[in-house]
């Protein structure tokens, strides 16, 4: 069930939700610059939505760049790059800084190392860089800290079309939850050394990401996907570079959610998505129920996929 929550300029807004790593962050970490308790956000709607404020398409670009998340690699696009491929798209995956080894690579102490210094800002100038050099504006498509990054490269001009599934919000927006504070407490804890990273346990993971899936699935995720993780780069959400200016005009945002994401839970992406303003611009929410953090991976990628895929179409 989906409500009509705001309207602006005579256009519905209709919402769902999800959360993320900024706000904890913005009332507990030491590098936080937020002062106050967070506010409790509105349950979310368990369904599908849509909110338009233009009413001509964008000029649709060939080309897809897909952005990875905390503790994946661009592996975790394999699949989504032979989706889009097939239907004649040019897909890239970059990685990260410190992102670009094999899964056996990025899990040595060698690579960990030199990981634990790997901030946010770094991250998205990578993708600064490689949307610079491309013959057209790309769509760009992240997911969790990803989901950010495209957010940031939207504002900023540098895309055409942004998708942002299970996103990490940008400075400023707080929601409290306790998946959220469980999951998220091994990054922003305060007692934690910022300059060694955090290799997530099966347990971790199962929790955080995986909460929504078969116990076996769950496993081969884990074994397939899972690196350790520069705690810096989540406490940048908290931070001036994760700031975005909601009032400016931007090309199309899908913003999608998962019903049962603990490490994101469904409120928070309710209010990043709320927070876009410009009736001149196209902004989108979708939420997948039943499904969490690894709705990008896990057996029912596709159906999300498809939806993507339907979207920019339309867009």
């Amino acid at each position: 069930m989906f409500e009509a929550i705001k309207k602006r300029t005579g256009i519905s807004r209709i919402f769902c939700g999800s959360v993320l790593l900024a706000g904890l962050l913005a009332s507990t970490a030491a590098c936080s610059d937020q002062s106050g308790a967070p506010a409790a956000a509105a349950a979310p709607s368990t369904a599908a939505v849509s909110a338009t404020t233009a009413s001509q398409p964008a000029a649709h670009p060939r080309t897809i760049v897909f952005i990875h998340g905390m503790f994946m690699t661009p592996k975790a696009w394999d699949n989504w790059q032979a989706y889009f491929q097939k239907l004649g798209y040019h897909t890239i995956a970059p990685a990260w800084p410190l992102h670009d080894g094999t899964l056996e690579q990025q899990r040595s102490p060698e690579a960990q190392a030199a990981l634990g210094k790997l901030t946010l800002d770094e991250v998205i100038e990578r993708y600064r860089q490689v949307l610079r050099q491309l013959p057209e504006k790309p769509i760009v498509i992240g997911h969790s800290m990803g989901g950010l990054v495209a957010q940031k490269l939207l504002s900023e001009g540098l895309a055409a079309k942004a998708v942002a599934i299970d996103s990490a919000p940008a400075s400023g927006l707080i929601v409290a939850k306790w998946s959220f504070i469980k999951s998220n407490w091994p990054v922003i804890s305060p007692f934690a050394n910022v300059d060694e990273p955090f290799a997530p346990t099966f347990d971790d993971f199962r929790y955080a990401f995986a909460n929504c899936v078969p116990e076996a699935e769950a496993q081969q995720l884990y074994r397939d996907y899972a690196v350790p993780e520069s705690r810096r780069v989540g406490r940048g959400t908290s931070s001036k570079v994760a700031e975005i200016d909601f009032t400016k005009p931007h090309g199309p945002l899908l913003m999608i959610g998962g019903e049962d994401d603990h490490i994101i839970p469904a409120a928070l992406n309710l209010k990043n998505f709320q927070k876009y303003s410009d009736a001149s611009s196209v902004a989108d929410f979708h939420q997948f129920d039943g499904q969490c953090h690894v709705l990008i991976v896990d057996q029912n990628w596709k159906d999300v996929a498809s939806y993507v895929n339907g979207w920019l179409d339309k867009r």
